[in-house]
């Protein structure tokens, strides 16, 4: 992470409340926000979230869920910024015998993150991560 990006992480960090126990670094060079990470931003943020399937990307047959998750939140202007987002889980991509909630916790961490402007700075969340 270059040096801006550095500090602008840092400062996200402090303003969320996080912990050194809140990230990893993931051998492939990134960072990674936990889910209680994850939690604490949607707090902070008061990020409003709500979730839709989305049944043309949805086939219960081979195992694969998609769902749309749509977060709303207040700018220091008093506008709301909408956020939108997919998580998606198949058997490509997850192990644990719970697809669907798999795919709407992707789709809460990927809206938060976009919220908190973290994506930019190259986190991701727990959840997006295969095993």
């Amino acid at each position: 992470m270059p040096n801006s990006k550095t500090a602008r992480f840092k400062e996200l960090v402090e303003l969320y409340g996080l912990t050194k126990d809140s990230f990893h670094k993931d051998s492939r060079g990134f960072i990674i926000v936990t889910r209680e990470g994850i939690e604490r931003i949607q707090g902070v943020l008061s990020i409003r979230v709500g979730f839709a399937p989305v049944p043309e990307f949805t086939d219960v047959a081979t195992g694969m869920y998609c769902v749309k998750g749509f977060g709303r939140v207040r700018q220091e202007d008093g506008t709301f910024l909408q956020i939108e987002s997919f998580g998606e889980c198949s058997p490509k991509n997850n192990r644990n015998p719970y697809p669907i909630a798999m795919a709407e916790k992707r789709a809460l961490s990927r809206v938060v993150l976009k919220a908190a402007g973290m994506y930019e700075l190259g986190v991701y969340g727990e959840d997006e991560m295969n095993d």
